[in-house]
């Protein structure tokens, strides 16, 4: 029995499919089974029910998970301890970054890390949140931010703030939405984001929320760009509150009043790497700027 085999047997039983197990693992399918097959050898017993549609552990897999996943947190304690010892942290950080660098206060986060770790490599990567999500979940990236909520439990979740957004639409549609309400909001078109930003899935939030079923023009990848679009008459958008505000002062737009929409901004990272050295340097560093600021971030509540 080896470590990566009981690795492979937890990734496996969490997942529930051989091929999501396989992807995770950064193997191929017949790999996974292999590694599974020859556990169970030296286990004695099954550990998998087999079906069309997955896998499900046996009762004795069902008694055996716990004591796996032991096995593992203590192999990484073991690990991680040891790195510690070495004496000052290195490594490399691939950080997932969205939106914008202010409401992240990314920053003055970074210029700490930088100060507190000269040996630890850093790297950033910016994208929509889904696909930083995604990146984290496979481990192409150590960690990120993301909009909304988490659905996979190997990736874990550090709340940051409640993030506020608001509906724009062009100016000369006021009346419209003055006189038809909320409901009026479907009957006009939308600018919204590609499927993978969360802009996207807490447009259709708040579409269900309201019952509208309203026509999207264009996706588009970038904020600026779609409040320009709302600017010059092409449809209404969801944008953050305080970018709201500012565009409803300026001119740009009219503010449609009592439609919030609120989603979490979180720090994300894979869950197996809790008491990794590198992820708790980027948690406490993190931790200690969001209390420093003494104000919430843009749009969010305290």
């Amino acid at each position: 029995m080896e470590l990566y085999q009981l690795r492979t047997f937890v990734t496996v039983a969490q997942q529930g499919h051989l091929t999501q197990a396989a992807e995770l693992l950064h193997l191929s399918q017949p790999a996974v089974t292999a590694q599974i097959k020859a556990l169970e050898e030296d286990m004695g017993m099954p550990l998998f029910d087999r079906s069309a549609g997955g896998v499900r552990l046996t009762r004795a897999g069902e008694e055996l998970l716990p004591r796996a996943q032991s096995i593992l947190t203590s192999s990484r304690d073991l690990l991680n301890h040891a790195r510690g010892l070495k004496g000052q942290l290195a490594g490399r950080a691939i950080i997932g970054t969205i939106t914008t660098p202010e409401m992240l206060h990314i920053g003055p986060w970074i210029a700490s890390l930088v100060e507190k770790y000269p040996l630890l490599d850093i790297q950033i990567r910016h994208n929509v949140t889904g696909v930083i999500l995604n990146q984290v979940r496979k481990k192409e990236i150590d960690a990120g931010f993301y909009i909304g909520k988490n659905p996979y439990v190997n990736v874990n979740t550090v709340h940051l703030a409640d993030i506020h957004f608001r509906v724009m639409v062009p100016n000369g549609w006021r009346e419209r939405i003055e006189s038809g309400g909320p409901k009026a909001l479907g009957k006009i078109p939308w600018v919204g984001m590609s499927s993978l930003s969360s802009f996207n899935k807490l447009c259709s939030e708040l579409w269900r929320e309201l019952n509208i079923a309203p026509k999207k023009l264009i996706d588009v990848d970038h904020v600026p760009i779609m409040a320009t679009l709302m600017s010059v008459g092409i449809g209404a958008v969801l944008m953050r509150e305080d970018d709201a505000i500012r565009a409803d002062a300026d001119g740009m737009g009219y503010l449609v009043p009592d439609v919030v929409k609120t989603a979490e901004l979180q720090f994300i990272y894979p869950a197996d790497r809790d008491g990794d050295p590198v992820i708790d340097a980027l948690r406490v560093e993190l931790a200690s700027e969001w209390r420093g600021l003494g104000v919430p971030a843009p749009g969010a509540q305290p």
